[in-house]
């Protein structure tokens, strides 16, 4: 009859673990804020806390996406600046211009709805269902192999404890997961300049977008009046936008194809279980590292090797035909050619949240075969142009492939009706030689 009096092993696990957001215990929260990969920020170390607790309360499982928006949120505010009606103006401005010049050089679909100039706020809760589905296989991974490892680690006494909480443990690893989300996604609202910045469609039905605020701040420093900076943006995010309204299957297709490319990732639960045997609470160096560094997630395997290579294939076509056309579009700017430049310079480099995020679920979003794609589209341009380049775009079967864009001269063939007539010609050929074979000599 005394173990019926006894506490409910997941009510004695949330008993402990108040004890220590409580502050009744020798760790310091700052120190978990840190392991969390989160800054050393007063403010950031009492929500954190605050949500610790609330995870603790939750009847649900796994990630809050919620906490993820409103962290995000929260950041993005912290440096927004309201941009002024002249501001405002000339971007809207920018945006009419450069639609009609794109009509001149594209032969892809025309956006119907009115491009946006948007918050850094806005930009955050207009992208963060996108951020979410890429996030959330390594999110659900990380929280449940989480709970798997303090499972198999806990002290026998402490078993029933840990088995009894294992959802509990999970919402606390959402929770931690959803932060770091919500650093890196309200980080990111400082660096990009538009919708499509960071290289696939975030914003839902094709919108194009600019923030007012990063536009000017990307203008700075580089000695070139402002209206032809705003100009340049507004012709990158319109084809972009343009692009994924006029090809309607690929934006399903690429964030499937990423999505499908998260799935294979699984957390490294023998280094966790390394860090869980050798955890040091008042030092907790070494679990941010691992947490931020992207250590807990394995080296690719050869499937997913395979499947990077066809996304980063993509991403090349996507952004190679926005780099052409962007550049055909702005030719009467006299400084075209220096904001191409830093546009690939800071595409190559990448900003601090990017390369955060590429970390926290193990997907780098820059193509790397970006310039040689660029050249091919090109150069197909320059053979066959822009509406038969542009026509390749209206179903997947006729996307160029990698071995295009390492030798163009077969597509250029194949777009421009070359190679169909050589197969022609070629089995005409083939079956006139086959006739002469096939007749008997004449005797003499």
């Amino acid at each position: 009859m005394a173990d019926d009096s006894r506490e409910d092993p997941e009510e004695e696990f949330r008993d402990m673990l108040r004890e220590f957001l409580a502050g009744n215990t020798n760790i310091d929260p700052a120190k978990l804020a840190s392991a969390a990969g989160l800054p050393n920020d007063p403010d950031m170390v009492a929500q954190l806390i605050s949500q610790l607790q609330n995870a603790m309360q939750s009847s649900g499982d796994g990630v809050n996406w919620g906490l993820a928006l409103e962290q995000a949120k929260a950041l993005a505010a912290r440096s927004s600046v309201v941009s002024l009606p002249a501001e405002r103006s000339q971007l809207e401005q920018a945006f009419h211009v450069a639609s009609l010049w794109l009509d001149e050089v594209t032969y892809v679909s025309q956006l119907t709805s009115e491009p946006r100039l948007m918050s850094r706020s806005e930009w955050v809760t207009g992208t963060m269902a996108v951020w979410s589905q890429l996030a959330e296989p390594v999110a659900t991974s990380i929280s449940n192999s989480l709970a798997e490892v303090l499972q198999d680690q806990a002290p026998e006494e402490m078993s029933g404890m840990i088995e009894g909480a294992s959802q509990l443990m999970r919402n606390v690893g959402g929770t931690l997961f959803a932060m770091q989300l919500g650093q890196v996604v309200g980080q990111l609202s400082t660096e990009v300049v538009s919708g499509g910045d960071v290289g696939i469609p975030l914003l839902e039905d094709q919108q194009a977008a600019l923030i007012p605020q990063n536009v000017v701040a990307f203008g700075a420093g580089l000695d070139i009046p402002i209206d032809q900076v705003q100009l340049y943006l507004a012709v990158r995010e319109l084809a972009h936008a343009r692009l994924f309204r006029h090809a309607k299957w690929l934006r399903l297709q690429l964030l499937s194809s990423i999505t499908e490319f998260a799935r294979g990732i699984h957390i490294d639960t023998s280094r966790l279980e390394e860090l869980a045997e050798n955890f040091d609470p008042s030092n907790p160096e070494e679990l941010r590292l691992a947490m931020t560094s992207g250590a807990l997630i394995p080296p690719k395997s050869d499937d997913q090797l395979v499947a990077l290579a066809r996304l980063e294939t993509m991403l090349a076509l996507i952004e190679g035909w926005v780099d052409v056309v962007t550049a055909e579009a702005t030719h009467r700017l006299p400084s075209t050619d220096a904001m191409a430049e830093t546009v690939k310079r800071r595409r190559a480099s990448g900003g601090p949240a990017e390369s955060a995020f590429a970390t926290l679920v193990g997907l780098e979003l820059r193509p790397r075969r970006l310039r040689e794609a660029a050249e091919m589209w090109r150069q197909l341009t320059a053979a066959v142009g822009a509406e038969k380049r542009d026509a390749l775009w209206a179903q997947p079967d006729l996307i160029p492939t990698s071995e295009d864009i390492d030798d163009p001269s077969s597509l250029i063939a194949r777009v421009s009706g070359v190679a169909v007539q050589d197969d022609i010609d070629q089995a005409i050929e083939d079956l006139l030689n086959d006739e002469g074979t096939d007749r008997p000599h004449e005797e003499g």
